[in-house]
């Protein structure tokens, strides 16, 4: 983990996640105003071929709110790929990206 990783914000984070995806061939949908959306909806949607992932983004200290961890159980239970990524998580995320 390099010091500028974890002086990544969650945006900083999230548009490097989104610019990634969308190179690598990735439909993404952040929802932008969440104040009318439901509570803890993961902050990222990602799809690719058959490949649909959740991605909940944290700074390297923030953790899931109580909406958050029921909305990550409740995806996880139904069979769904989730992941809560922080800046430090760089090396996996690209790899998962760009994973066929």
């Amino acid at each position: 983990m390099t010091p500028t990783a974890l002086r990544q914000t969650e945006a900083e984070l999230q548009q490097a996640i989104i610019d990634l995806a969308i190179a690598l061939g990735w439909l993404v949908y952040h929802t932008h105003d969440s104040r009318h959306s439901a509570s803890g909806f993961p902050d990222l949607t990602l799809v690719r071929g058959d490949r649909l992932l959740f991605a909940e983004l944290k700074s390297e200290t923030g953790k899931l709110s109580l909406s958050q961890q029921v909305w990550f159980e409740a995806l996880v239970a139904s069979g769904n790929d989730v992941r809560v990524w922080r800046p430090s998580d760089w090396p996996g995320i690209e790899r998962e990206l760009r994973r066929r």
